[in-house]
């Protein structure tokens, strides 16, 4: 059994995880959480002392690290003495991070694919470039490394594994769909790092369609879906880390990933994009000042984390797979809706922190009692769904599905 956990990052959903964590110590154990600003370390550690949240005794302690130092992680883990690794920073430090979990033979979980700072929308399948690499190195030193275990990419991976696994026996369509009918009440912000997000839309739309990867640009491909709770809304094609991996290991399906955006977002993106503000690559200033458009932009907007007190409505992100059953045509809809309200109120987090925060938590559960200490590398797609909706369920974030039967939690679907 797996014991004290160390997260990376300090940002929004690092508070949650945090949050999170300390809810079910006495699972996890020890907490510690390391960012290259420790004050915003020690304010998610006051916060969750605030909240009384720790359920056993234990550490809770905030420390200073560059995610980005191999062997400052390393070293970290060493004196904290964790034994698993929740990466919740940039996406830019996933390799970083991963190289010192395999150095010291911790457990590793993050919620994104890694990027490079100067690259944007790589190559598919992204995880190839990255990740995939170190496997056989995971495999060879038995360290588990749990890929993409988010919301999306994470939750829906398990949704499409469910769903396949228990309603078809032929997949044939695995669609994504993430809205958030939610209003933080700025002019414009985005619910999670600027400069990650952006990255997502700037560059080619990829999705897995009759075996072959297609392209397309950003906002090219929209369409309106009729949801639980949140009702009809408008989704586009993006690309998305997910799609990467549900495409290698369920090849003979169209996957595609859909997220909600409304016309004033889409406006103000545009202009930003027209403008040569959202470039990754270095300019110069009249002045003589070096500067990244992207990080200038960021720079100005909201902290995501700010705006949390004021966001009100409701998240549904789920996956509508279509397929085959005994010779006929069926589809089902497995999917969560979340409370932008019941996350403040919970862990002083926005709703979209709040799904990206918990399933990781749940991760590090099922590897803390051996469910899924794998002592490998594997994507969310590759492990038993159930147990992962169990916990997921009990902690913040219950599993429903709909299809001809009606709309229910998973555990009457099956």
């Amino acid at each position: 059994m797996k014991r004290n956990v160390l997260i990376i990052g300090a940002g929004g959903v690092a508070q949650v995880v945090a949050h999170k964590c300390a809810q079910n110590n006495d699972v996890l154990g020890d907490i510690h959480i390391a960012s290259r600003t420790l004050s915003k370390c020690e304010t998610i550690v006051e916060s969750v002392r605030e909240k009384n949240a720790m359920k056993a005794d234990g550490a809770l302690e905030a420390h200073q690290v560059d995610a980005m130092d191999t062997a400052a992680v390393a070293d970290l883990i060493r004196k904290t003495g964790v034994q698993i690794v929740i990466n919740v920073g940039s996406a830019f430090v996933n390799m970083y991070v991963l190289e010192a979990c395999l150095e010291t033979g911790v457990a590793y979980i993050d919620t994104a694919i890694h990027e490079e700072p100067d690259k944007i929308c790589e190559t598919p399948p992204w995880y190839a470039n990255y990740e995939w690499k170190r496997r056989d190195r995971c495999a060879e030193k038995g360290v588990t490394a749990i890929l993409g275990a988010g919301f999306d990419p994470g939750v829906v991976n398990a949704f499409a594994r469910f769903a396949i696994d228990e309603f078809m026996d032929e997949v044939k369509e695995i669609d994504i769909v993430d809205i958030n009918a939610g209003s933080h009440g700025k002019y414009f912000a985005t619910n999670f790092d600027p400069e990650i997000n952006f990255r997502e839309f700037t560059g080619t739309v990829y999705s897995w369609q009759q075996g072959e990867w297609k392209e397309n640009s950003m906002f090219e491909v929209g369409r309106e879906w009729d949801l639980p709770v949140v009702g009809t809304q408008k989704a586009y094609m993006s690309g998305h880390d997910e799609v990467q991996s549900l495409a290698v290991n369920y090849p003979q399906a169209d996957v595609r990933f859909w997220m909600g955006f409304g016309d004033h977002y889409i406006n103000v993106f545009t202009v930003l994009q027209n403008l040569g503000l959202l470039s990754e690559q270095p300019v110069t200033t009249a002045e003589g000042l070096e500067v990244v458009p992207l990080k200038v932009v960021k720079a100005v907007l909201p902290d995501p984390s700010s705006l949390a007190p004021e966001y009100t409505g409701k998240t549904c992100i789920g996956d509508l797979v279509k397929g085959v059953k005994d010779g006929k045509e069926t589809e089902v809809f497995v999917y969560n809706v979340a409370d932008h309200k019941d996350a403040y109120e919970e862990v002083g987090s926005q709703g979209i922190s709040y799904t990206a925060g918990v399933p990781p938590v749940a991760a590090a559960m099922l590897i803390a009692d051996g469910t899924w200490d794998t002592g490998t590398m594997v994507n969310v797609e590759e492990l038993d769904p159930k147990p992962f909706f169990t916990i997921l369920d009990r902690i913040g974030l219950p599993t429903r599905v709909k299809d001809e039967n009606g709309d229910r939690p998973w555990t009457e679907a099956i």
